[in-house]
């Protein structure tokens, strides 16, 4: 079968003696900044929802949920009884294993604690946060396809690929699949979205549509990528990532619908020295 060559690219970006930096963590420290800095320019142009120390503080808070909901989701949902059996490997976090919804959680668990800290609305923050979110999932997902894990399943497709560790068949490279849809495309959605003070004003509608918008990306792709090798395929056919996005979707909408039945927010009254610029 035709297939496209794995451009063999080395997972470690930088190497000075025993310290090794891979590509995967600098594609986490890019999706963070980035986003960051994001999420400044979506609140200079939107009600002075949040001050610039707020945002500075809920990129240390998103941070920390990426991370603990991350692994904790992985060991959960895809590899539940190997950690059991091995629970000293929980915290040898550079071996691999991470998994968005979990990750997801995380930060929907920071948002919530961080907005009632601050007395900011949840849905508001959901919103800044749902705005930079796909460019983390576009560089996430390049990283995974350099380090070859979580190809997709066998096809005769002209741009399929033989991965290192995927056997002699062309797959499908999901991981790119996954960096458009979930990654440009959504970004390009929200960044429409962004531009109209309708939505800017009434939060949930950003938010929303990013949670939807990702579980669709992600159910979609699923069809495309290879199970996990330790769970296949479940109830129905589905996978693992299918059945924990279609509650994504749901909740997605139902922020949007809510957010449409509501008033527009209300600016508040930040002291000039914090406003965004």
């Amino acid at each position: 079968m035709l297939s496209l060559a794995f451009p063999a690219i080395d997972p470690i970006a930088i190497a000075i003696g025993p310290i090794a930096i891979r590509w995967y963590a600098l594609a986490y420290i890019a999706g963070l900044l980035l986003g960051w800095r994001y999420v400044v320019h979506y609140c200079s142009k939107t009600p002075n929802i949040m001050s610039k120390r707020d945002i500075d503080d809920l990129l240390f808070w998103a941070t920390l949920g990426v991370i603990l909901g991350g692994r904790t989701g992985y060991i959960l949902f895809y590899n539940l009884d190997y950690y059991l059996a091995n629970p000293a490997n929980i915290l040898k976090v550079w071996q691999g294993g991470m998994a968005f919804h979990g990750g997801f959680m995380g930060v929907i668990i920071a948002i919530i604690l961080f907005a009632r800290k601050r007395g900011i609305s949840i849905l508001a923050v959901l919103d800044a946060a749902a705005v930079a979110a796909p460019i983390g999932l576009f560089f996430g997902r390049i990283a995974n396809f350099i380090n070859g894990e979580l190809f997709g399943r066998a096809t005769d497709a002209p741009w399929g690929m033989v991965f290192p560790n995927g056997g002699p068949e062309p797959r499908h490279p999901s991981q790119l699949y996954e960096a458009a849809l979930e990654g440009a495309i959504l970004f390009v959605v929200l960044f429409i979205l962004a531009r109209s003070p309708f939505v800017r004003h009434r939060p949930g509608i950003m938010g929303g549509t990013f949670v939807a918008g990702y579980g669709i990306s992600r159910i979609i792709v699923e069809f495309f990528r290879q199970p996990d090798a330790q769970l296949g395929f479940l109830t129905f056919g589905a996978t693992m990532g299918q059945l924990l996005s279609i509650p994504m979707v749901l909740v997605g909408l139902g922020c949007i619908f809510y957010a449409l039945k509501t008033d527009p927010i209300k600016t508040r009254q930040l002291p000039k020295e914090e406003q965004t610029a």
